[in-house]
């Protein structure tokens, strides 16, 4: 049973699946994602793995009949992708060479073209879980990409502001931001030719970090070359001054946000949403974690605990010392 149920209070959609649940563990010598596993080539790079349990498919069953005319239920419709950043299972993000980090924007590039064919995909997103802190179950190192058949709400609040700004203010909120932070400079982590990393003003993490293209693009289509080196290259250096912060694996959930596809509705937001990744990290300390609590997770208010532009400099000096190291 897989399928979508309805949320009147929030216009919004759950994503259920009872097969989920049914996910082995895995054996402590045995990885699906390693060569040699019979689950994947003996050789790769890179490399798109059809997820053995989706939430989402391109071919679902048939909604449960439990509904009512107040709660819909619909196809969990969708697609979703594990995408294996390299062989290596203990390799981590930063440990790869920018060229074989090229590799992977590449495959993200591809498979957002592949999924925006569909024209039931309403939005591609290509994501990152790491570590346990944030519920990681499989250490080879991976992200994932969900390929949504409705615009999760978040997206529509933000493309909702993003168009009210640009029709307010002549601009994209993104290129004001980037601006605004560059600017003030203390909440700056780390820039180069083509994108700029900064812990954003309003972060509710203490170490959430935006990085943002400098230039007003779209998606993985709009990058040359030059911009995939670029961002290679701030992806490395940021993961890796993560895990010389606290001199441990840094948890995260890292999230990739692009512009809507086959929406009419959106048909729009190339003028006022731009290409840039957000950073969730739960903690706060070495071993101390920012937990969601009741007024983050009952009310969207959140409460970040530390000052941002105390903790931004942290993690700069961090970014510098793996940089010097590496």
């Amino acid at each position: 049973m897989a399928e979508l149920r309805y949320n009147p209070l929030l216009d919004d959609w759950t994503m259920v699946s009872a097969d989920r649940s049914k996910r082995p563990d895995m054996p402590k010598d045995y990885c699906p994602f390693d060569p040699g596993s019979g689950k994947v080539p003996d050789v790769y790079d890179v490399l798109k793995y059809d997820n053995d349990f989706p939430i989402l498919s391109q071919n679902p069953p048939e909604p449960d009949k439990i509904g009512s005319e107040l709660y819909k239920t619909d196809y969990s419709y969708g697609k979703c992708d594990v995408i294996l950043y390299s062989p290596d299972h203990y390799a981590s993000l930063h440990e790869l060479d920018v060229n074989h980090i090229v590799k992977l924007v590449n495959l993200w590039e591809e498979r957002f073209i592949e999924l925006s064919k569909d024209e039931k995909i309403v939005y591609v997103f290509p994501f990152e879980n790491r570590g346990k802190e944030v519920g990681t179950t499989m250490p080879h190192p991976h992200g994932q990409i969900y390929g949504y058949s409705k615009m999760p709400l978040r997206l529509r609040l933000e493309l909702e502001n993003a168009k009210n700004y640009k029709e307010e203010n002549g601009k994209c909120v993104f290129c004001q931001m980037n601006e605004d932070e560059k600017a003030f400079g203390e909440r700056v982590v780390y820039e180069n030719e083509h994108f700029i990393a900064y812990v954003p003003f309003f972060s509710e993490y203490p170490y959430g970090v935006y990085i943002s293209a400098k230039e007003h693009i779209n998606n993985f289509t709009d990058f040359d070359e030059g911009m995939k080196i670029s961002f290679a290259q701030i992806l490395k250096d940021l993961t890796g001054g993560f895990d010389t912060l606290f001199n441990r694996e840094f948890p995260y959930m890292m999230c990739i946000y692009q512009n809507p596809v086959n929406s009419e509705k959106y048909s729009d937001s190339k003028d006022y949403y731009h290409f840039h990744v957000k950073f969730f990290p739960p903690l706060r300390g070495e071993n101390s974690i920012k937990w969601n609590a009741s007024s983050e997770t009952g009310a969207w208010v959140h409460g970040n605990p530390r000052r941002v532009e105390e903790t931004a400099g942290e993690l700069r000096e961090a970014i510098t010392r793996y940089k010097d190291v590496k």
